[in-house]
């Protein structure tokens, strides 16, 4: 299939780039910013369009890789055009193909492709796209075909349902965007206790990304550590002590699920007293 996009951000540009390393006809990019477009097409080199209407007659896939708040406007433009036996894609995490309503009456085919993979950088991220899979929602009749279409560029598609969309892009931004806010926390600690930026450079590489590693490798059970683990009830009290605002309530939140993941790994450890004083700060919290 000949794929073409509108627009030419982050996500466009990468998806583009990484399609055509991989010998998939891109046909090139439409955006409201004509620079964009052409950047992206002189990048990917591809054609840049002027025109709506001219991206998707030269396509047979089209992906809006445009902000999630734009795609239902420029579908209801696409669908005024002949769209019939188009495939039209969309590449938001948050939303379903029901964003494009009544594209059946228009005989075309609406999915939602979603990169499990965070990308960060227009000309980089696609050089390491090929460790991500890919998530893939929409209508039945063509669903097995664009799964093909991600499959042949060596990536693994997860095929979920309408339904389940919110609930995976919430978990995509806890393993993602939530881990920066955490990591944020920890290296502001650090800065009140005297450490520059070299210091959080170290403390990032061998406490924080070591753990990392050892997550994937070992699981998460296996690799839990810390004084919830160990059932220290006056070093968990100490720390909920020492904080306040915002940093208290995720401590004591995140120390509610340590909590779970403990009682999993020691089975026969009696958590109660600290599940029941973690439990009593977020009562006062609230």
């Amino acid at each position: 299939m000949k794929a073409g996009f509108v627009g030419a951000g982050k996500v466009g540009v990468t998806l583009g780039k990484y399609f055509k390393d991989r010998a998939v006809s891109v046909t090139g990019y439409y955006s409201r910013n004509p620079d964009s477009a052409k950047e992206a097409a002189n990048y990917t080199q591809t054609k840049h369009f002027t025109s709506l209407g001219a991206v998707l007659s030269e396509s047979d896939i089209l992906f809006l890789s445009v902000p999630d708040t734009a795609i239902k406007p420029i579908w209801d433009t696409l669908k005024t055009m002949p769209v019939q036996d188009k495939v039209i894609c969309h590449c938001s995490g948050a939303l379903s193909s029901s964003v494009f309503d009544g594209i059946e009456d228009r005989q075309a085919f609406g999915y939602s492709i979603h990169p499990f993979f965070a990308i960060s950088s227009k000309f980089t991220s696609h050089k390491t796209m090929n460790q991500a899979f890919f998530t893939l929602e929409g209508n039945e009749k063509h669903l097995q075909s664009v799964s093909s279409f991600i499959e042949q560029l060596g990536n693994r598609v997860h095929i979920i349902s309408e339904h389940e969309k919110i609930k995976y892009h919430t978990a995509a931004v806890f393993l993602s965007n939530h881990v920066a806010a955490l990591t944020h926390t920890g290296c502001k600690m650090l800065r009140d206790c005297g450490f520059d930026q070299e210091m959080l450079s170290i403390a990032l590489k061998t406490l924080f990304l070591s753990n990392c590693e050892r997550i994937v490798e070992d699981g998460i059970v296996k690799t839990l550590t810390g004084p919830v683990e160990r059932n220290d009830l006056s070093t968990v009290k100490k720390h909920l002590d020492c904080l306040d605002g915002n940093e208290k309530i995720l401590y004591a939140c995140l120390s509610a699920q340590l909590v779970e993941i403990a009682k999993e790994k020691h089975k026969d450890n009696n958590y109660s007293a600290i599940e029941l004083m973690i439990n009593e700060e977020r009562e006062k919290l609230k």
